[in-house]
């Protein structure tokens, strides 16, 4: 039996077909594509190219540029995107480079914008002059804003997020340090210490998660004496080895209302909290009894004109040949506050020391004043504590002495001991 083909109607030995069969097509379509290290270097310069061109469009200097990887290429290319997502360029208000400069120089501190997540997405270019690192060597550390935190401050930064995100619009406050550049941390011993004031804000309408953003002030926690920084936040005061009253800056009124006149005769135990007295006496024992360039610092409250109490990093020295005492005060929020006197040392005895002339003289000097010593003058205009609310005691009448608001003669030997003991050494 004779068998033809289909296609071609040839005579066939056998139930073939002269076309391909379908089996074989399709496992040859199915073949796995094998790639070369040509194809392969070809895709790499393909992608680094393209990586090229998205480093040439970043707002940052060409030096900055030449010392990009591609993944911090690729983190900036983020940090662009979600800044632009969150401010579009057609609703950003229109300001000139030179103004934007202008504007940063004033500022205490720099601008941090950081997304719902947490994400980073815009750091003034002023973070260099408080970190010692640029907005590129800070992002190298991640994109988060915890990884430009130290550790131990990520808790307590997350439960403050956390409740400025529960209420938008509410400012939050808080104290924690960030990484700053090994120059820094040599010289300060440390990462810098930033107060952080910020709130979360809805950029567009309908408010969502995408759309709100936390904008923040971050400024240095200074630290007196070394990081004196500006000398306007700051003001100097004069006293004699008792801590009375002989000059002060006229800067004194804008930090705490009084006018110069008004404090000189006036003793500093009597602006001093009754609760910060023994602090304030450890202080004053450490500068009057140390060597002549002796200084000493703590964190304070003082009693302002208005009634309200200011928080003060106060450093003290002994000037004029020993026989003055200079104190430079800085006013502070409570946040900071809290921070420096967490880490405030504590003040230990002094072993007794062997006697010495200079010690003696300055001893008989003290008693002499101690002896001459008599309360502070009582100011009408500070707050009005009834002698009855402090409880009875030797001990107990001494805060409303210190205040002025004692009764006549209420200042007993004891009380005066007890904060002012650097008048009996």
């Amino acid at each position: 039996m004779t068998i033809f083909c289909s296609h071609c109607h040839r005579p066939l030995q056998a139930e073939m077909s002269c076309l391909p069969r379908r089996g074989k097509e399709v496992a040859g379509a199915s073949k796995p594509f094998r790639s070369t290290k040509s194809a392969s270097k070809a895709r790499r310069d393909q992608i680094n190219m393209e990586l090229q061109a998205l480093r040439s469009l970043l707002p940052i200097s060409a030096r900055e540029k030449e010392r990009l990887s591609y993944l911090h290429t690729m983190a900036l290319v983020c940090l662009q995107l979600r800044g632009a997502q969150l401010f579009p360029p057609d609703s950003a208000a229109p300001a000139g480079p030179a103004l934007g400069t202008e504007l940063l120089s004033l500022l205490p501190g720099f601008l941090l914008v950081l997304s719902a997540d947490g994400k980073l997405v815009y750091i003034s270019e002023n973070v260099a002059q408080v970190l010692g690192l640029s907005m590129v060597e800070l992002l190298a550390h991640g994109d988060m804003v915890f990884d430009i935190l130290d550790q131990q401050a990520h808790e307590d930064v997350r439960k403050k997020l956390l409740l400025a995100q529960e209420e938008p619009g509410r400012e939050v406050t808080f104290v924690c340090e960030m990484r700053t550049s090994k120059a820094f941390q040599l010289q300060h011993g440390g990462n810098r210490a930033v107060v952080v004031r910020g709130r979360f804000t809805a950029l567009r309408w309908p408010p969502s998660r995408s759309t709100a953003a936390f904008l923040a002030l971050c400024s240095p926690v200074r630290r007196l004496p070394a990081d004196t920084g500006s000398q306007e936040d700051l003001f100097q005061s004069t006293h004699s080895l008792d801590m009375t009253f002989t000059d002060a800056t006229e800067s004194v009124t804008y930090h705490l209302g009084y006018h110069r006149e008004e404090l000189m005769g006036q003793s500093w135990y009597s602006l001093l909290h009754p609760e910060d007295a023994d602090l304030a006496a450890a202080q004053h024992r450490a500068v009057a009894l140390g060597a002549g360039t002796t200084e000493d610092t703590a964190v304070l409250r003082v009693l302002r004109r208005d009634r309200t109490w200011a928080w003060l990093h106060v450093s003290a020295r002994r000037d004029g040949g020993g026989r003055s005492i200079t104190c430079t005060g800085r006013c502070l929020r409570e946040e900071e506050a809290a921070y420096l006197r967490a880490r405030q040392p504590r003040h230990t005895p002094r072993p007794a020391a062997p006697p010495c002339r200079e010690l003696s003289l300055l001893a008989a000097q003290l008693r002499a004043l101690a002896d001459s010593l008599s309360p502070p003058a009582a100011a009408t205009d500070w707050p009005s504590v009834e002698a009855e609310a402090w409880p009875c005691g030797p001990h107990a009448a001494a805060p409303a002495c210190l205040l002025g608001n004692g009764p006549e003669g209420a200042w007993p030997p004891a009380a005066h001991a007890h904060y002012a003991p650097c008048l009996r050494q």
